[in-house]
């Protein structure tokens, strides 16, 4: 980023371009996203945009890292408990649904295999240790802590926007998304139970 907003102006301009530029990215990718339509929608120019941001890029990679630290922030692990946090997973990608759809774009466009990010970008740290601290005092099942983390997260997904069978809204009943809480809960619980 070239430049930062200096005053209350063109910090809202900034906030909004972030805004719409999320869901820009979310419905179209990064090869489909469109300035011109982020502009427009953020009430502001192209020059604007790319004194804050440097390029298409630049602005998707803002949105993307913003969106990882968000998760890392938001749903903090406990590895003492798992299942608890992939139902709080769960429960966030229903009310940040962009946050999954930018990743999957990440996957499709950019990493289609191996690490989401590079490994300096990688947020995965201390959620890592915190699985080895509840794998060495017996309360997850031993292998390696990375493919621990991925199971437990790839569960919380199965019914986010990358499921391929069904994805879930937070406009469906309550109820129906307590019987997924549940079966998530029981489910993660059981696959990661030290033997």
């Amino acid at each position: 980023m070239a430049e930062l907003p200096l005053n209350p102006r063109g910090a809202a301009t900034y906030r909004r371009i972030l805004d719409v530029a999320t869901q820009e990215f979310a419905e179209h990718g990064i090869a489909g996203a469109r300035i011109e339509r982020i502009v427009a929608a953020a009430r502001t120019n192209k020059a604007q945009l790319y004194a804050y941001f440097g390029n298409k890029e630049g602005l998707f990679d803002a949105i993307f890292f913003a969106s990882l630290e968000r998760i890392v922030n938001v749903v903090p692990i406990d590895a003492t408990d798992l299942a608890d946090w992939a139902v709080r997973l769960y429960d966030e990608y229903l009310r940040r649904p962009e946050l999954i759809r930018l990743a999957t774009w990440v996957r499709l466009e950019r990493r289609p295999s191996g690490h989401l990010v590079e490994s300096r970008d990688r947020r995965d740290d201390r959620k890592l240790r915190a699985i080895a601290e509840a794998q060495a005092a017996g309360l997850v099942r031993q292998g390696d802590p990375f493919d621990v983390m991925t199971m437990v997260i790839a569960m919380s997904m199965a019914w986010s926007p990358v499921s391929n069978v069904y994805a879930a809204t937070a406009e469906e009943p309550p109820e129906v998304h307590e019987q997924r809480r549940a079966l998530l809960r029981e489910s993660v619980r059981r696959a990661v139970a030290a033997d």
